[in-house]
């Protein structure tokens, strides 16, 4: 315990006025409930913890109100009992003054704490087990990093831990709040150092490194180890190391290089070199949390300062505001050259009293303007090299200084400016007074900032890379596709031509008429009744109606809080429009087959009944069905039928000639004379009805009598020649089709998309110039015709 270990020179280093004396006059001490704590999310290095808590919600002392959100994360708790106030953006301490989200708690005075969970012998734990406890606490480094205990405690299988450093070197001017911890509490401190060796497999070297300007810590923890080693072996491995005052030695790179003569290799961590390095305050914050099951809801902190009526140190409850506390000690704003959290070396002004005391709060320090006045100007640099001197990490400043002005970060990061540890004994030593750790604390942020866009630009362009090849071997899949599909294409056709071959030929005109034949047979197989045919328009009226109720229903948004824009608005619109047209040609088509089918006189066969309804996948089938339902009507029903047409196109050009009226179209007058030459015809059908010996009344009311199905025919009209002449030329066409190759038929096809498209197109032009209502179904038509014309090429 008390025999003397070696110890290795720190390189660099300085010696500045060390201040301790001052809030050591007195014993550790408390301060009463401020009105609100304020406890931030983000204590500690790494991501903020979440809420658990609502605003009014009462909380207990050590209740957890934060959830660490993933493994560089720590829990937070409720440093009194109260009522959770609010959960907002607070003021916490930073450099920058920045605020973070934090939850303010109204204390109640009652301290009331949750039901913790003992342990009397942590060695009947699993180390996990132990692990997690610490974790649950919301343990993070005390020392300043805040970096959480529990990752720390648990390194890589490849990394053999051999030694324990106890870090209670303590160097930085001003700041005893290690020092009075180790003279008050130097048994938990031991207890906490068996802990974490329990933890970490016991390691060989057990110690604890103090500062030989500590002469009362250090007795008492030789007292403490001494008293252990009674009723522990253990204990009696724990060596207090007491070592040459010199800042910063408290930087546990510098003192395990102090204390073990291991230096770590640049990028590289403690533990890669076997060590494991710990804040006393730490440790015992741990053993506390095992022992007694109490999260970390207060540490030891220095207020210090001559603009202090009173210098101490406190046991402070973490959220509690700085300004409060500085009242506590009789703060006298005028005389205060800043307020800074941490030491004049290392630590920053505060820019807002009202941030709290959190975990890495070790000192407050509230100097005069004698004390701590305001640095001078900065000079331009007279290479003297002692910032060179000065560096404990034998970095060069003045070179880091000199790229750090000129942004240029290939040479600082060469010149390992990621090795600094931010002392200030550079900018202390400077005879220009320089600030040179501002330079690189900022070029730092800025190298960090470089990285994390060059990060995204990387991942940008590896995104768009993986989208070419995708591209690539897509349209490599679908080449594959058409060519197989070109091969069984041409495989079928030489099979078919070899079948063709074997068997006996025929005639082109055989094989036509053939075709025709057949075409005939099937226009008169297939008949559709009335009472099919209504059912047929009746079930299309239906499927339209649901078209247009499921088109008219309310638009929900795919996300929660995402409103419906107004584009989603328009094509809601548009289909809605589509459906109505549709429900309107469905109704109509319904409308006029009812009419048809009440008009026709019994015994009379009308066009609907007498004429086979072909099938609608056959054109040629269907244009022979309905030229031959033309030839077997009688002349008398002709004219009627015509008649009727005539006066039903009639009713719709007086309909769009009233529009044009009411619009003052520029259409009106083809409009009208398209109506006058309906009118005329109509003229000339009720004239031939006359010549026929039928008036109008008997067109439409009276039977046909039975005996006239036995009347000679009449001579053939013009419309049998037509209707002839519509047979002769579906039977060429199919005489035509049957002798194509099944490339010439495709050529055919789209040949015909390809008119019909171009005609549809000019439609659609027309309504639009007209402002036709309809032009929402002939925009439609086009889209339908170019959609089959795209999958036909």
């Amino acid at each position: 315990m008390t025999s003397l270990i070696k110890v290795w020179e720190l390189p660099g280093g300085i010696h500045p006025p060390e201040n301790k004396h001052q809030s050591l006059q007195l014993p550790l001490g408390d301060i009463p409930l401020p009105p609100v704590l304020v406890i931030p999310l983000n204590q500690h290095m790494g991501t903020p913890a979440q809420p658990v808590v609502q605003v009014g919600e009462r909380v207990l002392t050590g209740q957890l109100i934060g959830a660490a959100d993933g493994t560089f994360s720590a829990n937070t708790h409720a440093s009194t009992s109260g009522t959770v106030i609010a959960i907002e953006a607070r003021a916490i301490p930073h450099p920058s003054g920045m605020t973070a989200e934090s939850i303010v708690i109204q204390p109640d005075g009652k301290h009331e704490w949750i039901l913790l969970d003992e342990c009397a012998d942590y060695r009947a734990l699993d180390r996990l087990e132990l692990l997690k406890k610490i974790r649950a606490a919301g343990i993070a480094g005390l020392g300043g990093a805040g970096f959480p205990t529990a990752v720390k405690l648990a390194p890589k299988s490849t990394q053999v831990i051999d030694t324990l450093i106890l870090n209670g070197a303590e160097c930085e001017p001003y700041i005893t709040a290690d020092d009075i911890l180790m003279q008050v509490r130097a048994d938990q401190l031991v207890a906490g150092t068996l802990l974490l060796s329990h933890i970490l497999h016991h390691p060989k070297n057990l110690l604890i490194g103090v500062e030989d300007n500590k002469p009362k810590a250090i007795a008492a923890l030789k007292a403490a180890v001494a008293g252990a080693a009674v009723n522990d072996p253990e204990a009696a491995n724990i060596k207090v190391v007491a070592f040459p005052t010199k800042y910063p030695s408290g930087g546990a790179k510098q003192l395990i290089q102090i204390l073990t003569g291991r230096e770590i290799p640049s990028g590289h961590h403690s533990a890669d070199i076997g060590v494991i390095c710990v804040n006393v305050g730490t440790a015992v914050a741990a053993w506390r949390a095992i022992r007694y099951g109490e999260p970390l809801i207060s540490r030891v902190t220095t207020v210090v300062g001559d603009a202090l009526q009173t210098q101490r140190n406190i046991d402070a409850l973490i959220g509690t505001p700085i300004s409060y506390l500085l009242e506590q000690h009789g703060f006298d704003a005028s005389r205060a050259s800043r307020v800074v959290m941490g030491g004049p070396m290392m630590g920053f002004s505060l820019l807002d009293m009202d941030s709290p005391v959190i975990k890495t709060t070790n000192c407050i320090l509230a100097p005069s303007k004698q004390e701590l006045p305001p640095p001078e100007p900065a000079q331009a640099c007279i290479r003297c090299g002692m910032c060179a001197e000065a560096c404990p990490v034998s970095l060069l400043p003045q070179q880091l200084f000199w790229y750090a002005q000129a942004e240029d970060f290939e040479r600082l990061e060469s010149h390992n400016l990621f090795d600094c540890i931010e002392c200030g004994a550079c900018s202390y030593v400077c005879p220009s007074s320089i600030p040179l750790v501002q330079y690189y604390r900022a070029a730092k942020g800025s190298i960090r900032l470089h990285e994390i866009e060059k990060e995204k630009a990387d991942r940008s362009r590896q995104r768009f890379e993986f989208r070419k090849l995708r591209i690539a071997k897509e349209e490599a899949e679908k080449e594959a596709k058409r060519f197989a599909r070109q091969k069984a294409a041409e495989e079928a056709k030489k099979k078919l031509a070899e079948k063709a071959a074997a068997e006996p030929t025929t005639t082109a005109a055989g094989s036509a008429t053939d075709v025709v034949s057949a075409a005939v047979a099937k226009a008169g197989t297939v008949q559709v009744s009335p009472d099919e045919q209504k059912a047929k328009l009746e079930r299309l009226l239906a499927a339209a109606k649901n078209g247009l109720d499921f088109a008219r229903k309310p638009l929900v948004p795919n996300e929660t809080g995402v409103a419906i824009t107004e584009e989603q608005l328009e094509k809601q619109k548009a289909r809605i429009k589509q459906a109505e047209l549709k429900v309107t040609e469905a109704e109509k088509k319904l409308a006029e087959f009812t009419a048809s089918q009440a008009n026709a006189a019994p015994g009379l066969a009308t066009p609907a009944a007498a004429a086979p309804i072909a099938d609608p996948n056959d054109p040629v089938a269907a244009a022979i069905a309905r030229a031959q339902a033309k030839l077997t009507m009688s002349p008398e029903d002709k004219a009627r039928a015509n008649l009727e047409s005539l006066r039903s196109r009639l009713a719709k050009a007086e309909e769009k000639v009233a529009a044009a009226k009411a619009e003052g179209s520029a259409n009106l007058d083809a409009l009208e004379q398209g109506a006058g030459k309906l009118r005329d015809k109509i003229a000339e059908a009720e004239a031939e009805l006359k010549t026929l010996g039928i008036t109008e009344t008997a067109a439409v009311t009276a039977p046909q009598p039975a005996a006239a199905a036995e009347t000679p025919a009449a001579p053939e009209t013009a419309e049998q020649n037509a209707a002839q002449a519509a047979i002769e030329k579906a039977k060429a066409k199919a005489a035509a089709m049957a002798s194509m190759s099944d490339d010439e038929k495709r050529a055919e096809q789209i040949q015909s998309l390809q008119n019909r498209l171009q005609k549809a197109r000019e439609r659609l032009a027309k309504a639009e110039a007209e402002n036709d209502p309809n032009i929402e179904a002939f925009r439609a038509g086009v889209t339908k015709l170019e959609e089959k014309l795209s999958e036909m090429a």
